[in-house]
Parts: C-alpha cells; structure tokens; sequence
C-alpha cells in the first residue's frame, strides 16, 4: 500500500456520499507498499479502506480482481470484498484514477512470523487454491516469466547504479531460470504476492487474505514459492529461517497437497520468483517520484534470495 494520489477531504466526503456507509470522520494515507495510493477511512458508521488503482493495476483488470474476491468470499475465505454504492456499483472513479471502497478486515500483519503462523497462511492459501477449482475467469500474469527479461532490458546498465555488475547478474540469472522453467505444472487463480503484509493475523489464525491486484492464472506452485521467498527471510534477505520456510511447504502440502513434479520444480520457481520481485523494485527504485509518500524497498534484499536459493534451492523443499 501507499500514497501517490493525494485525496482531499471534501473530495472524499462527497465520494462516500455515494453510499450509505455513513460521513467521514477521518482518513489518513496508507504508506506501506509500492502498488496504489490507499487510505484508511474513518466513517460514523465503519472503517473501510479506499484504494485508488494506478502503476501497474490497468482499469480493464478490475472485474477480475473483484469476481475473485467475491467468489473467494463466497467460499468461506477471509477476503476483504469492495462496497458497492446505492447503485450498485463498486468501481469509481476519484481523482482520476479508478477507486473501490474495500471492506476493513481486523487483524494486524506481522513483520518476524513463527512457523505457527507461516503454517497457518500456508494452509489458507491451500484453501484459497480450493476455493477457485471452478472460478470461471482467467487473467495472464502481468509480472509472470515473459515479463523478466523485458522489464530487465527497460532497467538495463541503470541497475549498475544500485550495486556495480547488477545489470551482468540479474542477466546471467534470468538465462539460468530460464533454462530450467518448468511447463506442464498445474495451473489456477493465485494471489502471486501472497507476504506477510498482506496476510493479517491474530495470534496463530489468518483473519485477512489482502491485496488480490497481482491475483492471475499461474503455476499453482508458483504461489507458494512467491511466500516461501517473501516469509522465510528476514527483511535484508540475509537471513534465512528454515523452521518458517518448512512450516510453509508442510502447511500447504497437508491443506492442498504438493505432487512430486510440483516439489521437485519449487527450487527454481523461488529462484524465479526472488527475480521478478528483484526486477519490479529495482524498477520502483530507479523510477519512483522523489515527492511520493511511498516506502521503496531494497532490491538488493532479492538478489540475496535468489543468490540463496541458486546454491541451497534442492536442499529446501525435500
């Protein structure tokens, strides 16, 4: 989450008016993350939280994303569906850019997980990938395989900026995954971004499922690795856990399963995962406004995952 777009209190008054969710009360901007602008909005009647799409989230993609949380929902699953207004609607547009209105889940995200709770979101992401056995649509993955080697073309010698050589590394790692890609896996609708800040949690119970906005048709295994990478170490990458990064194949596998060629395939799908979330906030860093309130994050702490996970990988998921 973050704040690129700033929303003025009237301007935001006179968008709620649009529903009966009551009047503002307060709304502070959301600083986390790197997607959208987000605000956490205060009324006399509830919390809600309003997203304002832009970057990477294309208006057109919508529809799918908020299909999935309704079908998610209906399920049984803990996701955070968006209000509709008195006319039914539930995409808007504020500021101009495309916004939804997001029912408030409770539940905080934690920042250094135990094996009980990385297990207890593996096993909900297992139900997850259940639950949508039958959702009818699909959505090609926006930052999937076909996507590296483009957008690490668009960053070129700029990454030499970041750390000398990088540009060579990330090239000389993409043709190595590259080469070992798995095709035939199982594919489904998956969350492909499934981290601990979009995870919210009280105790050891899973009470949130948040920000479906990379959701997409992918390797289902896929997933898991993205969370294996993104809960299994520290915030530098310096620091691996393996109790966490077992509870979360032990997790999944018990909720959803794990057959043979998905487990011997997950070492280079977290290879390729640790490249595409290098890639995008390489990306992020290079390009993003200096007067955004945004929190950039290290792409450097990616390249020490995948750098982890290219000597260790095989040992990893056995």
């Amino acid at each position: 989450m973050a704040v690129y777009t700033q929303v003025s209190a009237e301007a935001l008054a006179d968008f709620l008016a649009r529903f009966d969710m009551g009047e503002l009360v307060s709304a502070k901007g959301i600083a986390e993350g790197v997607e959208n602008s987000n605000y956490l909005v205060d009324t006399t009647r509830s919390r809600f939280i309003l997203t304002l799409y832009e970057k990477r989230v294309a208006a057109d993609d919508l529809p799918y994303f908020m299909a999935l949380l309704d079908h998610l929902a209906d399920a049984g699953l803990p996701v955070p569906p968006a209000v509709p207004d008195r006319e039914g609607r539930i995409i808007h547009e504020l500021e101009g850019r495309p916004a939804c209105l997001i029912q408030f889940l409770s539940g905080v995200s934690v920042s250094h997980p135990t094996p009980a709770q990385a297990r207890a979101a593996a096993t909900a992401m297992g139900r997850m990938h259940r639950a949508v056995a039958d959702f009818p649509l699909d959505r090609p993955n926006s930052m999937g395989f076909e996507t590296w080697a483009p957008l690490l073309e668009r960053c070129g010698r700029d990454l030499d900026a970041i750390e000398p050589g990088l540009f060579d590394w990330a090239r000389t790692a993409l043709d190595r995954i590259a080469a070992h890609w798995p095709r035939g896996l199982e594919t489904c609708a998956i969350h492909a971004d499934l981290f601990p800040d979009n995870v919210l949690m009280l105790g050891d119970r899973v009470t949130g499922l948040i920000d479906f906005y990379f959701a997409c048709t992918d390797i289902r295994a896929y997933d898991l690795a993205v969370s294996h990478g993104a809960w299994s170490f520290d915030a530098t990458g310096r620091n691996f856990d393996a109790a966490v990064g077992g509870a979360l194949v032990e997790g999944y596998s018990a909720s959803f399963g794990l057959s043979a060629e998905e487990r011997a395939a997950l070492p280079v799908l977290a290879e390729g995962a640790a490249l595409r979330f290098f890639l995008t906030r390489a990306w992020d860093w290079l390009n993003t406004p200096a007067d955004a309130m945004v929190t950039r994050k290290d792409p450097l702490a990616y390249r020490r995952r995948l750098d982890f996970y290219a000597e260790h990988g095989s040992s990893l998921f056995e």
